[in-house]
């Protein structure tokens, strides 16, 4: 019984967001909160907090069985993102990327726009898209709050390509996944002919009529 609950607990993947007991091989135990696992090639490693707040590093060979079971079997819990949910959630989440420092690295949003998701159709290698950002780039700056998202859309067709993109033109919002833009593209009919574009959606998908590429406009709707 006890090797078919270990084989349940690595095939589902358990997430702990709580102070519980772990036990030690030597049968010491500690009520201790599992808040990160790293695998540095020797084997895992986790990340425990004290109900003192202090972090205590447990390796799973020092470990009692069933506890290394349960280490190796951990993930980290989902983040909660707050507000309304909206059609995009589901190909967005877990998929965006944001500038950071010199790279592209994984952004996770704590909470969704109220009101619109603007997507910004774009390419390093379009000269239009090279005179455009700059100004957009502006705008963002000057008028981001809670009613809007930008989500860049990217025509790139290397990952470098894109990243070196951002970091020329130092853009501040999240952008999709290189390799989940013909999914998005699939999923969600923008019309999109011709880059740069701007598209403004609802939650619930619905896409605005406007040229948003006059900022002036754009502004207008999200203030």
């Amino acid at each position: 019984m006890k090797k078919i609950i270990c084989l349940s607990l690595l095939c589902a993947g358990v997430s702990f967001a709580a102070f519980e007991k772990w036990t030690r091989k030597d049968g010491k135990t500690a009520e201790l909160e599992l808040v990160k696992v790293v695998d540095n090639g020797d084997g895992k490693t986790g990340e425990f907090k004290m109900r003192n707040g202090k972090l205590v590093m447990l390796k799973a060979s020092d470990l009692s069985e069933e506890a290394a079971v349960k280490l190796a079997a951990w993930v980290p819990p989902a983040p909660v993102i707050e507000g309304k949910p909206s059609v995009f959630d589901k190909v967005l989440a877990g998929n965006l990327v944001k500038l950071d420092g010199k790279s592209l690295k994984k952004f996770t949003p704590s909470a969704r726009p109220e009101k619109y998701y603007v997507f910004y159709y774009t390419a390093s290698w379009c000269g239009p898209c090279q005179q455009f950002t700059p100004s957009l780039v502006e705008f963002y700056e000057k008028n981001k709050n809670a009613k809007f998202e930008l989500v860049l859309i990217s025509s790139d067709r290397e990952e470098d390509a894109m990243e070196q993109y951002a970091v020329n033109k130092k853009m501040p919002w999240p952008q999709l996944k290189l390799n989940e833009v013909q999914d998005f593209r699939k999923q969600f009919h923008h019309g999109v002919s011709g880059i740069p574009s701007v598209i403004v959606c609802e939650l619930d998908g619905t896409k605005l009529e406007g040229n948003f590429r006059n900022l002036a406009e754009l502004e207008k709707l999200v203030k």
